[in-house]
């Protein structure tokens, strides 16, 4: 007992030393090329691990061991990387977790307290540390559990990020299961639902205690804000004690709504929105999105919108910041420490995760950037804070995209941590310049960055990639397809299936017809891989069409079968 009680001590002291010497502690040497990042002037980066496997969120613990959450718990859902030497690499990597998982969408990963909190689709854990003990080997306990196989309307934007203040409360989404409150989802045409019955239980954030084992929303769990359509980034800004979400926008503008939205206008809109979050706070879905252009929200077109009506918008509570369409804000994190410069202090990190649904313009996002807080409010300004994950040519296609921002952590020297989800990559990024001379001359190269592709709003007819180039079966694709299952017929894994060699194309006609016609909901699994969107109805489509895009699907992105009549499509369409 004795001997525990000594190791926990200098254990204890050991931590305080770390956080408390801030800059004092020799930082680690950088890699020669950043680990291919682009920083701001005076920043050095290092990568701690190449490959960990698919990482979603991220914790730094107080002696500098990196917890990170993968997608799924097979074989074990959590790794664990300790640097043994100082040299900013990980040196020990090990991979464990022993909880249930009801999906694969594993998100969250906060130790608050002396437990490590983190989550799978459907429940949120917590497991308590043993100090300095890399593998914690406490009882995992469930905090909140969330029923969603059984959710009468169905099942999307079911991540699991967390928030927790310091009062003991624990701050859960649950996203809306579409992107909109439409009867039939994701039907073109189809009217919202006036009043929204998904706000009962989704589509906002509930508040639970963070210590109380087998919550639900309905027991335990009160809601402290709705409106809110999608949530994968949020945190807990102790400046202000005060709640901050970045919001995933909705989708298909365009392919919903041709008449009243170019496909132009559905890659730049709506915004995903950074909002500051207090008790009772509503933002307007389903009925309406923020145009970030306008400064406005404007009615839905499934509500009687058309890009211009604002409704009761205004209404609505406001978002801090605008930022451009499908950026897919993944972690949100502020930065507390004292190793980076004055400016950075109390300022927010947002780690996008880049788009999927721009087609046929570049796809965007896929950058860290940073907004600086004055006397507790942002300035209003964002930046480009990391970049370079997917080089500097027009992103096409997201399989292409070599690395996906995903999580934001902060060691106790206050360097900060940085992954991605492709091959889960971790860099440490440290300050090593002089902080009182670092000003605007130092962000310079950043700012000019947000005119490349993956950054600017694309030009509606010069950043167009398939101007002039699609007719037929492929402009059907391009249209009600590509946004999904991406230009090159690939998907984006663990979301959207391929349609490259996939079962689904090269076999029975009668299948790939009726789901084309009816739709499809619930998991599948397409090339060894499990996915569980929601494929909607385009039964609008002409004979002619669907024959046409389902011919072209089966003979593209290397595959080569027989073409699909019009005359089948009308034959199973009368059954």
């Amino acid at each position: 007992m004795r001997d525990s009680i000594i190791k926990n001590i200098a254990f204890i002291s050991a931590a305080f030393l770390i956080t408390s010497c801030g800059n004092n502690i020799e930082l680690p040497k950088g890699d020669p090329d950043h680990g291919g990042l682009v920083v701001p002037a005076g920043f050095d980066v290092v990568v701690v691990a190449d490959s960990v496997g698919s990482a979603r969120h991220m914790a730094v613990s107080a002696n500098g061991d990196i917890y990170v959450k993968l997608r799924g718990a097979k074989p074990k859902g959590i790794v664990a990387l300790r640097d043994v030497n100082n040299d900013g690499k990980a040196d020990t990597v090990k991979y464990f977790g022993d909880y249930d998982d009801q999906g694969s969408y594993g998100t969250a990963m906060r130790i608050h307290r002396g437990y490590m909190y983190f989550s799978t689709a459907g429940e949120v854990y917590r497991v308590k540390f043993t100090p300095g003990q890399l593998i914690p080997d406490g009882k995992v306990e469930m905090i909140v559990k969330d029923d969603y196989k059984n959710d009468k309307h169905g099942y999307e934007h079911i991540a699991k990020p967390i928030a927790l203040d310091e009062a003991g409360n624990l701050y859960v989404p649950f996203g809306a299961p579409g992107d909109v409150c439409q009867i039939l989802n994701r039907v073109p045409g189809e009217p919202g639902e006036d009043p929204c019955s998904q706000l009962e239980e989704h589509g906002g954030i509930w508040k639970f205690s963070a210590s109380k084992i087998g919550q639900t929303q309905k027991d335990g769990g009160t809601r402290y804000a709705t409106g809110i359509r999608s949530i994968v980034a949020m945190d807990w800004n102790k400046a202000d004690n005060t709640l901050y979400v970045a919001v995933h926008g909705r989708d298909d503008l365009n392919s919903r709504n041709p008449n009243e939205y170019s496909r132009w206008q559905s890659a730049v809109y709506p915004s995903e929105e950074f909002l500051r979050v207090e008790e009772g706070a509503n933002g307007g879905w389903p009925y309406c999105y923020y145009d970030q252009d306008k400064g406005k929200r404007v009615l839905n077109p499934e509500y009687g919108g058309d890009g211009i009506k604002e409704g009761n918008g205004a209404s609505f509570t406001q978002p801090l910041i605008g930022f451009p369409a499908h950026w897919a804000p993944n972690d949100l994190f502020f930065y507390t420490g004292d190793q980076f410069p004055d400016r950075y202090k109390n300022g927010a990190f947002i780690a996008f995760h880049g788009s999927t649904n721009r087609a046929p313009y570049p796809q965007a996002g896929y950058f860290f950037a940073f907004i600086p807080f004055e006397n507790g409010k942002p300035t209003g300004k964002w930046e480009v804070f990391a970049d370079g994950f997917v080089g500097e040519n027009a992103l096409v296609d997201v399989s292409d995209a070599p690395y996906r921002p995903m999580a934001i952590a902060m060691g106790p020297d206050g360097s900060l941590y940085l992954s991605e989800t492709v091959k889960g990559k971790i860099w440490r990024v440290m300050y090593k310049g002089d902080k009182k001379s670092f000003g605007e001359a130092d962000l310079a190269k950043m700012e000019a960055r947000k005119s490349l592709s993956h950054i600017k709003t694309p030009h509606e007819i010069d950043d167009n990639l398939k101007k002039g180039q699609v007719t037929g079966g492929e402009k059907i694709y391009q249209t009600y397809c590509a946004s999904c299952h991406q230009h090159n017929g690939k998907g984006a894994e663990g979301r959207f299936p391929p349609l490259v060699d996939a079962s689904w194309v090269k076999g029975d006609k009668t299948k790939l017809i009726n789901v084309l016609l009816n739709g499809l909901e619930g998991n599948i699994e397409v090339n060894g891989v499990g996915y569980n969107a929601i494929m909607p109805k385009h039964s609008f489509l002409t004979d002619d069409e669907a024959s046409g895009v389902l011919t072209y699907i089966r003979q593209n992105f290397g595959n080569k079968h027989d073409e699909i009549t019009a005359g089948e499509v009308r034959k199973l369409r009368k059954k």
